[in-house]
């Protein structure tokens, strides 16, 4: 029987290398896909209404809501790698989204998790704020290609399968180019209390795809759910790109930098991400950050 054992010995070895293999093969094929839409989308960046290097993209099903930003931003890939590769950083990212309350990092068992609470876009106690335990992967870190993946399964109103997605590659003159993906899907109690808001205090929302002119030339932009989730991705994408701005600044001052930042971005769009003024924000985000040090 030894050599049987043997021969399952060599055929389980075989088959490792064949999974890694593919493995890498994938990621290989991952990058080589996002330098390609990099090439396909130029002219889009460069030619856009966002007033920065990016392009917008929005999809709704019978179930489920999706965002894609493509974006290049003016940092080297290393620098983008070593700092959205670490679960901790992500928690400073995320917090600067007007809607998240609290966001702490922990590792159990090569399992990293991201306790995030989501709430209002004003001060609220931290109880009042609804928890989602997001999932936290580096799917690929090489030296060109960067894949993060958080994933959720349960949110509020019976969302649930939330995915933040960040792939990133580097491209010409020490730049990055970036592709951020926000889902998540919904049941009829989700999406009835959606249209309930759309219908009501949201009913003046509105997204970032152009739907067409009105005879005034003024434009006019997709609101219902799709310009929900326009919202939102354009609000997590926003907290990225200032993390990753105040990453040269003294640590000192990088939460101020980062909040500052964050909060002139979203001024460049009123129509679609003005909800308090800046104060109130800076303040409420402050103290969110301070909170957020200490494991509630």
């Amino acid at each position: 029987m030894a050599w049987l054992t043997r021969l399952l010995l060599i055929w389980m070895a075989y088959s490792s290398a064949g999974l890694s293999q593919a493995a890498v093969l994938e990621k290989q094929s991952a990058a080589s896909s996002l330098q390609a839409q990099y090439a396909t989308l130029g002219e889009k960046l460069q030619h856009n209404a966002f007033q920065r290097k990016l392009f917008l993209d929005s999809s709704e099903s019978d179930h489920g809501l999706k965002g894609d930003i493509y974006a290049l931003v003016d940092y080297p890939f290393s620098s983008v790698s070593a700092a959205l590769n670490d679960p901790e950083n992500w928690c400073d990212v995320l917090i600067l989204h007007i809607n998240t309350k609290y966001c702490h990092a922990t590792t159990e068992k090569a399992r990293t998790t991201l306790r995030v609470s989501i709430g209002k876009k004003t001060a609220q106690p931290l109880e009042d704020a609804y928890p989602i335990e997001f999932l936290y992967r580096a799917a690929a870190s090489s030296a060109n290609y960067l894949e993060i993946q958080l994933s959720a399964e349960k949110g509020p109103m019976s969302t649930r399968q939330y995915r933040i997605q960040l792939q990133a590659v580097p491209v010409e003159n020490g730049r990055t180019f970036l592709h951020l993906t926000y889902s998540y899907a919904y049941g009829l109690s989700g999406r009835l209390a959606m249209q309930a808001y759309l219908a009501t205090m949201g009913s003046d929302k509105v997204g970032f795809t152009l739907t067409g002119r009105q005879s005034s030339a003024q434009p006019e932009y997709i609101g219902g759910m799709r310009g929900v989730v326009e919202r939102n991705t354009m609000r997590y994408y926003l907290a990225i790109d200032a993390f990753l701005g105040a990453l040269a600044t003294p640590p000192a001052m990088q939460l101020q930098k980062r909040l500052q930042s964050w909060f002139s971005a979203t001024e460049q769009y009123p129509r679609q991400l003005q909800e308090i003024n800046r104060t109130a924000y800076i303040d409420m985000k402050r103290g969110e950050y301070l909170r957020q040090q200490t494991p509630q």
